[in-house]
């Protein structure tokens, strides 16, 4: 789209427009949207023309963008899925400010979860949002509805956040390219730092390109960040494949007192990925990091920052009785244990960073599941959740208590054509190397890949190119 309009071929106000065309043909179906800015969007898709018109240029400039129901939108409210009267903003977030710097045309905001807890898109607040390929199954969550409005065609990549795999699991589910990032990477701002730490955000979209594209424009600090790694290109990363690498292919997973059997599928989508990368001619050694007790500095994070926000809903009735569960664990956590549970990461990471020192990346299953249907943890009770979501998505997590980035790419699809996912994983600020690496596992998998996007009902590249 960005080549397209920069020639000429094409211009912001159609691409906007057919955008929210298939925006509206497919809320009903899929209900990835939150919010949709019709009229402000097309409003600056037309300044976006006028600035094309006379030379103007910028990475997104015309290009429509969608952003995650937890990021702030001047004008609109960030309900983060929950209910409520919500007041709307008088001023976006440090990623979405940078976005509409790049040129980016922001069409609306994506359903989640209510405050991003779950691997599943679905609540009292909005409904169910569906998966694309199959919409008896779950998209994934909680980035659920930026992964169905890209896995759809409805906007070309989008924002999400991820605080324990909730942009990579969504994109496992929906056949996607989902980039964690390092820490820091694309601020959080206006919160110095999301979640204790556990939650950063990132990118979704249908090629590597494509996620290092926005991961640039997005990308930057905030003066009154927390964390602040030094810049990269991920475009350019995106267009170097790396050296021959060694890999450790892992299956292990921390421990967590609930049992996280794997899909045959699963294991079988991922070791047919680390055989193509064997093919590339890296080496593929199978190894589990050493995670230790990393699970016990998770919970308190967590639950504190979901107790932080729940502080900041209108009508905290409305909230699921799960929320209100963690909202009393993380005001029983959020003391001592919690500070704990920070000062404890500097030795996790050298404990699981160990591996690094033998190994150049570690691959691993994005989750242990294929998607969930919908409605599979619904009624249950917060012991019986937790247990599920741990079951299904026990791979992705522990990354985001290191701070460190991960991207998952498609391994693949099962025998009843649904989305299984691989994650690559690397050390601190190793987005480049892990970029690379997918964008020759791409390359490779390009056949694969175009051959499952043509049976989802509804998508396809003519439509995400804004030609059909």
């Amino acid at each position: 789209m960005a080549d397209a309009l920069a020639e000429g071929s094409v211009s912001a106000c159609r691409l906007v427009q057919e955008a929210l065309h298939r925006i509206a043909e497919a809320q009903p179906r899929l209900n990835a949207f939150r919010s949709v800015r019709a009229e402000a969007a097309l409003a600056e898709a037309d300044a976006a023309d006028r600035l094309l018109a006379g030379g103007g240029r910028l990475p997104l400039l015309g290009v429509p963008i969608a952003v995650k129901d937890d990021m702030d939108l001047a004008g609109e409210v960030t309900a983060f899925g929950c209910g409520g009267p919500f007041a709307a903003k008088t001023s976006d977030s440090e990623a979405v400010r940078r976005l509409r710097a790049a040129g980016a045309v922001i069409v609306g905001k994506t359903q989640t979860p209510e405050l991003g807890q779950w691997p599943f898109t679905e609540g009292a607040a909005f409904g169910r949002t569906r998966n694309p390929w199959n919409p008896d199954h779950t998209p994934g969550g909680s980035s659920g509805g930026s992964a169905a409005a890209v896995a759809a065609g409805l906007v070309p990549a989008a924002l999400g956040s991820d605080g324990a795999g909730s942009v990579r699991i969504p994109a496992a589910w929906t056949h996607l390219i989902g980039v964690k990032p390092q820490r820091g990477r694309i601020s959080t701002w206006p919160e110095p730092e999301s979640f204790n730490g556990l939650t950063v955000n990132g990118v979704l979209a249908r090629t590597v390109a494509d996620a290092a594209l926005l991961l640039d424009a997005a990308s930057g600090r905030h003066p009154d960040d927390l964390h602040r790694p030094a810049r990269i290109s991920a475009v350019e990363a995106a267009r170097r494949h790396p050296r021959r690498l060694r890999i450790a292919l892992s299956f292990g997973t921390p421990f967590t007192a609930t049992a996280t059997p794997l899909h045959p599928e699963v294991r079988a989508s991922v070791e047919r990925l680390a055989v193509r990368l064997e093919s590339l001619g890296h080496e593929v050694v199978p190894e589990d990091p050493r995670y230790g007790p990393i699970g016990l500095t998770f919970v308190p994070r967590a639950t504190a920052g979901v107790r932080d926000w729940a502080s900041r809903v209108p009508d905290p009735a409305l909230l699921d009785p799960r929320t209100l569960g963690a909202v009393r664990t993380g005001r029983a956590l959020g003391g001592l244990p919690l500070r704990v549970s920070r000062r404890a990461e500097a030795g996790l990471r050298w404990r699981v960073g160990e591996i690094f020192g033998r190994y150049d990346v570690v691959l691993t299953p994005t989750t242990a599941a294929p998607p969930l249907r919908i409605g599979a943890l619904a009624g249950l009770g917060a012991l019986a959740t937790d247990r599920a979501m741990i079951a299904a998505c026990p791979y992705a997590w522990a990354w985001n208590v290191l701070g460190w980035p991960g991207v998952s790419v498609p391994a693949g699809l099962t025998t009843t054509g649904l989305p299984v996912g691989a994650q690559l994983l690397g050390p601190e600020s190793s987005e480049p190397l892990l970029l690379g690496l997918a964008a020759q596992v791409e390359a490779a998998e390009s056949r694969a890949w175009a051959a499952a996007w043509a049976g989802v009902p509804g998508t396809g590249e003519a439509r995400v190119l804004g030609r059909g």
